[in-house]
């Protein structure tokens, strides 16, 4: 409890620093059997990014409740069974050998889309972190280009096109984001800090994604 007081007390980009020096993917190597993605910490993560793509506002109202039912499938079937459903490896293997991955409501799509939210995400945070005076627009429509638009059909990626002329402005957004007694450079120096956890983390997911042929599932 009192982590989760003291996490309040804290941005989102603090919060997810500090959950991703916690968190420990082992990776698969040759023996895919061994990885370990642990679930609690991944869905804290994605709890954090809602809380981002809140900020920028109602232009991310589709992905934001994307990310919130796929949030929610992946927390009732862990609290099902904690002890078993704590690893999201072993998810993703039962679902395979069961041959239900690829169904709509299965947790490894679930797992995915999160996982390229994440990489949204990160790209928004690495675009404005390198330059705080990027044209937000812009960065937004870089990085949903690079993560999100490849996989999405027409009917999200015309969604998507609508909302990108919602976008705050970029001091706007950043403002949202800095910590009450923060300022710019500190924010700064957080999101940079941030990325750079980000990359090989999301490296690490999607060489476990492609182990079990998840790598390039598409919206329906």
């Amino acid at each position: 409890m009192k982590r989760s007081r003291d996490m309040e007390k804290r941005s989102e980009i603090s919060s997810a620093i500090e959950e991703l020096s916690m968190m420990v993917i082992v990776k698969p190597g040759g023996n895919h059997e061994v990885a370990h993605i642990p679930i609690k910490p991944f869905l804290s993560l994605c709890h954090l990014v809602l809380q981002v793509l809140d900020k920028i506002g109602p232009s991310m109202a589709v992905l934001r409740q994307d990310v919130h039912l796929n949030i929610k499938k992946l927390e009732v079937v862990y609290e099902s069974n904690p002890s078993m459903n704590s690893n999201l490896v072993e998810i993703l293997k039962s679902e395979a050998s069961n041959g239900t991955s690829r169904k709509r409501c299965s947790c490894s799509k679930a797992f995915v889309w999160l996982t390229r939210s994440l990489d949204f995400s990160s790209k928004l945070l690495q675009g404005l972190a390198n330059d705080p005076k990027n044209n937000m627009k812009q960065v937004v429509e870089e990085s949903y280009a690079a993560t999100l638009a490849p996989w999405h059909g027409w009917i999200s990626s015309a969604a998507s096109k609508v909302a990108l002329k919602l976008v705050p402005d970029t001091k706007t957004f950043m403002d949202l984001l800095r910590e009450k007694d923060g300022n710019c450079d500190t924010l700064k120096e957080k999101m940079q800090k941030l990325s750079s956890l980000m990359v090989p983390f999301l490296e690490d997911i999607h060489s476990i994604i492609k182990v079990y042929n998840l790598d390039r599932l598409k919206s329906t």
